[in-house]
């Protein structure tokens, strides 16, 4: 996993696509805030805002 996290600063770097870097992160946020309310009473709020 940081393997992979290297890579992509690498590519952002060297490539100069730092656009991405919150385009990653935003995604990112929303995937951990789908799997840590996956089995709460949270989660029916969560999908209507989708």
């Amino acid at each position: 996993m940081l393997d992979l996290i290297k890579d992509l600063w690498s590519f952002m770097r060297v490539r100069k696509k730092f656009w991405l870097a919150p385009i990653i992160l935003i995604l990112l946020l929303l995937g951990a805030l789908l799997v840590l309310t996956q089995g709460s009473a949270v989660a029916p709020f969560i999908y209507t805002l989708f």
